[in-house]
């Protein structure tokens, strides 16, 4: 047969002998992916397991299954009648670096694979491994690289790693923001600075949000108006950021806002209103311990000059910052475990800022807000009682009324 295909051409036995070869790589490549990778993959299906899944949504056996042909070209090539030895050794070369990169890309894939394993458990919460798996997958494909170059070249790959020392300057300004990006990574990660799922503000960046994924280059944090800002990752460790994770650790939420009192309201109570305010729950412990104190001061006085000056008396000011504070002691959705404060601010041109500092039992944005604004709402509306009024700047209708 050989005999009569040469007679009539000599470049005819190899042509014949490769699309033969050829042929049965492809055939076998489609037995190794339609039966081979459907298998596992129908394996996979039934399994209850988590990992045979992943490993099949990353394409792991399908990257395997393709060295099977490559390999098949590179046993069966030898056996081709009337190809050179320079040709024949070409073949294999080729198909040896074929084999190098499919599994170059199985390895990739298994390392995807095991970060979305490990991804899925609690740990991946709090010790996010993708960046780490980032690198492990760039020094695989370096290696990989000059794998495929020394069996394309039939060179030792030792000759060829042995020049990479003259190129490391090269190589470190080409990946100066993957080292950088890595040394971040290990800091980040090192330091527990950033989990997924941490709320954080960049203002630099315009991110104000929760972090939804940690890569080896880029940290994305998903903003309250639902867009996605990028981060670089070695930003986070030279630039500033808050992270709001120590609140949602605590179970609760800081208020911290002041009420701006007129100072022209401010004055001394008379014994009618002090004696008003002891029908306030609230007010019954302040007012008698206040009025003992007061009354013990008082008559401790030596000088009878205008006794109603130097007098001790209670203040509408203060006696509503009591009132506040009590309020917060005793509101359900207040925790009183953590800092409660009611105090004066230094007054300014808006008036007497009286500021309220104290934490909610809920780190709930919703709730929290609804509890602030009920908060201030009846601290508002009950501030007349004290004979205050609040700070307002003028506005166009007062102006108006003027004239």
């Amino acid at each position: 047969m050989l005999e009569q295909l040469e007679s009539i051409h000599p470049l005819l036995p190899p042509i014949v002998g490769i699309l033969v070869l050829l042929a049965g790589a492809i055939v076998v490549d489609l037995i190794a992916k339609r039966v081979l990778v459907s298998t596992v993959k129908t394996i996979a299906e039934r399994s209850s397991s988590a990992w045979d899944d992943a490993l099949v949504t990353h394409n792991v056996f399908g990257r395997l299954a393709q060295v099977v042909p490559a390999l098949i070209v590179f046993v069966g090539v030898p056996f081709v009648s009337g190809l050179s030895e320079g040709v024949v050794q070409l073949i294999r070369n080729v198909a040896m670096g074929y084999m190098v990169l499919m599994l170059t890309l199985a390895l990739t894939a298994m390392l995807s694979a095991g970060n979305t394993i490990y991804s899925a458990s609690p740990a991946a919460k709090d010790r996010p491994l993708k960046g780490f798996v980032q690198v492990l997958q760039i020094v695989v494909w370096v290696f990989g690289g000059v794998m495929v170059i020394a069996a394309v070249l039939d060179r030792s790959p030792i000759l060829l790693l042995s020049g990479f020392g003259a190129m490391t300057a090269i190589l470190f300004l080409v990946f100066k923001d993957t080292i950088l990006s890595l040394v971040a990574s290990v800091q980040l990660t090192a330091q527990d600075m950033v989990r997924v799922g941490d709320w954080i503000e960049m203002p630099q960046f315009g991110a104000d949000g929760d972090v939804v994924d940690v890569q080896l280059h880029t940290v994305k944090v998903q903003n309250w108006d639902k867009t996605i800002t990028t981060i670089p990752t070695h930003r986070l460790i030279t630039d500033s950021f808050k992270n709001w994770r120590g609140m949602s650790q605590a179970g609760a939420r800081r208020i911290k806002r002041p009420i701006f009192i007129d100072v022209t309201s401010i004055r001394f109570q008379t014994e009618a209103e002090v004696d008003h305010f002891t029908r306030f729950a609230l007010l019954q412990d302040y007012v008698e311990s206040k009025g003992q104190e007061l009354e013990g001061y008082n008559k401790g006085l030596t000088t009878k000059v205008d006794e109603e000056v130097n007098r001790r008396r209670l203040t509408n000011v203060g006696t509503f910052r009591a009132y506040a504070f009590n309020y917060l002691k005793n509101h359900p959705r207040i925790n009183t475990n953590l800092t409660l404060i009611v105090r004066q601010l230094d007054p300014g041109p808006e008036g007497l800022p009286l500021e309220v500092y104290c934490f909610t039992n809920t780190t709930e944005w919703a709730a929290y807000e609804d509890i602030q604004s009920d908060i201030f709402d009846h601290l508002m509306a009950i501030l007349p009682e004290f004979g205050l009024s609040l700070y307002q700047k003028p506005a166009g209708s007062d102006l108006a009324n003027l004239r």
